[in-house]
């Protein structure tokens, strides 16, 4: 991460702040030292508000030296999220104007002071980083330094760093246009993203999966020319191992809707259908910054779902990798074929618990909106442990049913089951007994569907709108399960 942190436990005055962009994050409303509360208390004299007001709503004020300040108060009964939201609106009148340097002023006892300046340097640190764009005259400079005042952390803010670097490569990925990444381009990136990261690299293209009788994912890869279809699987082998993860991806890098063609309004922005194994990957990397000691196995199924003399259509019937038959019955479905035979694959390694990531169903946007993802588990211990680490993180998840009953609706009259039905209803449970159905060796599984992808506005910590939600919430379950081997 290029952008630099100064730490200082001197706290700050309005003598010895040199920056231009000032961020004052306070603890209590009781607070009547800091700097430039004149100024602040004149503001909200003007329009008619207490210094509680700041609890729910950031002030902005510019100084008569042209300082730009923004003043928020972060109690200390407000979960992460709350934390996160609160931080991002006090800072993003101060990252639009692209500072080289911004300055961050924590107030409070000690723990306070420790909780708000790992949340502001976060936040500050997931705005600042530059993202894809093709305008001609917009290039936005980066923070090159964060001054943070009041504290010194000790771990330089080492697993924040991590988790923006990861959230961000998956920011980047989801945002690029699907013109400039194909599945061929996107198996290039990942191979050199291997190189330099030490990943082992292993590919299965479409020739082999033919071969070995992946018929799910084949039959979605066929409709695309030329058919560089594949399923990548990335290792990441720490010196000390103490869980093997899987963590499964699902990468559609356009999404037609092939013989169901979808129309024009809901094909725009179908380019994002990857973002699950962009997901897969920044957990990977942020892992792998973190050094945690984790054996993780990272598969990306990579296709397009496009319509051709080739595509696979309603009513046909493939056979699986672990030779479930298949009845198709919306070619709009695809997420969950290319997952079926990836999640064979993963499971058949027999690791300790594997967690999947896919934008996968509208039901699951139905249900929750695109403040929420959803996830649902075979271990109704692992549902909990996931909302919890949810909420620790700062992206929240909702825990789903997973009922044997539900599957009774994709019962087939010619083949072991149906791909879904036409009815709607619960898909997104429907989908989730489909895709249980192709797990081996009766391996832990927590299923992530990504409804909170992206939102206008941004969510949490992030101001854009695809905002890389699942990496922070993916590093913390694995931190998490560590936690409870000790």
């Amino acid at each position: 991460m290029a952008i630099k942190i100064v730490q200082k436990r001197s706290l700050a005055t309005e003598k010895n702040i040199k920056g231009n962009h000032l961020l004052f994050v306070l603890s209590d409303v009781a607070l009547k030292t800091f700097p430039f509360i004149k100024e602040l208390d004149r503001k909200l004299k003007r329009t008619h508000k207490k210094i509680a007001s700041l609890a729910k709503e950031p002030v902005t004020i510019e100084v008569q030296d042209g300082r730009l300040l923004s003043f928020v108060i972060l109690d200390k009964k407000i979960n992460t999220f709350q934390r996160h939201t609160l931080l991002r609106k006090a800072i993003q009148p101060l990252v639009a104007e692209n500072p080289e340097t911004l300055v961050i002023s924590v107030c409070g006892d000690e723990a306070s002071k420790e909780m708000n300046a790992r949340a502001a340097v976060y936040v500050t640190l997931m705005n600042s980083q530059r993202l894809p764009t093709r305008k001609k005259e917009t290039i936005k400079k980066n923070i090159k330094s964060i001054e943070l005042l009041g504290i010194e952390v000790i771990d330089k803010f080492s697993e924040e760093i991590a988790v923006v670097t990861g959230n961000t490569l998956t920011r980047e990925l989801t945002m690029l246009p699907p013109n400039e990444l194909t599945p061929s381009i996107y198996r290039t990136k990942i191979k050199s993203l291997a190189k330099s990261n030490g990943w082992k690299f292993e590919e299965f293209d479409m020739v082999k999966l033919k071969k070995m009788g992946a018929g799910s994912f084949v039959a979605v890869g066929q409709g695309s020319e030329p058919q560089d279809a594949a399923i990548v699987h990335l290792t990441y082998k720490p010196k000390q191992i103490k869980k093997k993860i899987a963590v499964i991806g699902k990468w559609i890098c356009f999404d037609t809707g092939g013989h169901n063609l979808k129309p024009a309004r809901y094909m725009h922005g179908m380019h994002e259908d990857m973002n699950g194994s962009a997901v897969s990957l920044g957990i990977l990397l942020s892992a792998t910054l973190l050094k945690l000691p984790i054996q993780i196995d990272c598969w990306l199924a990579i296709a397009q779902n496009h319509i051709g003399p080739k595509a696979y259509k309603q009513n046909d019937v493939v056979k699986s990798l672990n030779g479930t038959s298949i009845e198709i019955i919306h070619t709009d479905a695809e997420g969950r074929m290319v997952l079926a035979d990836t999640l064979t694959l993963a499971s058949r390694l027999k690791p300790d618990m594997m967690m999947d990531f896919a934008t996968l169903t509208g039901s699951m946007a139905t249900a929750l909106g695109d403040r929420y993802s959803g996830v649902i588990s075979n271990r109704s211990e692992l549902s909990c442990l996931a909302v919890g680490a949810g909420s620790e993180a700062g992206e929240r998840v909702a825990a789903f049913p997973f009922d044997e009953d539900y599957e009774e609706d994709l019962e087939s009259g010619i083949a072991d089951i149906k791909q879904c039905t036409l009815e709607g209803g619960a898909d997104h449970i429907h989908a989730a007994r489909f895709l249980h159905r192709f797990i081996e060796n009766n391996v832990p599984w927590l299923h992530t569907d990504l409804s909170s992808s992206n939102r206008k506005g941004g969510l949490g910590a992030t101001i854009s709108e695809v905002n890389g939600f699942g990496v922070g919430f993916g590093v913390r379950v694995l931190k998490k399960l560590l936690s409870k081997e000790n």
